[in-house]
């Protein structure tokens, strides 16, 4: 970056590029042993199950007798620590969406009795839906 353009300074060209000057000396670190060691077995895991979850996985990796966090009882840490990792190594499982657009034939569809008429003022027509009655 300085060396690009030599007579503006480092928080000049920070301020121009509106980044803050704390970015430009960041250094990334990478994930620690024991969350390389969580990622390879939760790797090895999803490929035998990928329609489980970051839950289920979690559950799976405590009745292996992995255990992390203060409350080594307790599934939350883990949880949360299952949960970011899946979402850094682009894990999503495969699940069956619900079926709720399609009709199911043996229904009779009703006509709709308002398609034509003016609706000029209010309280003109009242309308609900109660087909979760039936």
């Amino acid at each position: 970056m300085n060396q690009d353009h030599p007579k503006l300074s480092t928080r000049r060209q920070c301020t121009l590029l509106s980044l803050t000057r704390s970015t430009l000396y960041y250094q990334p670190r990478g994930e620690s042993a024991e969350n390389l060691k969580f990622m390879s077995i939760i790797d090895k895991q999803f490929l035998q199950t990928p329609w489980h979850g970051s839950r289920q996985m979690a559950r799976h990796m405590q009745r292996e007798g992995h255990r992390c966090g203060r409350r080594h009882a307790e599934s939350v840490p883990l949880a949360r620590r299952v949960r970011r990792l899946m979402r850094l190594m682009r894990l999503v499982p495969i699940y069956q969406e619900p079926n709720t657009s399609k009709k199911t034939p043996a229904h009779k569809v009703y006509p709709y009795l308002l398609k034509d008429l003016a609706i000029t003022r209010p309280n003109q027509v009242w309308c609900t839906d109660i087909t979760y009655i039936c």
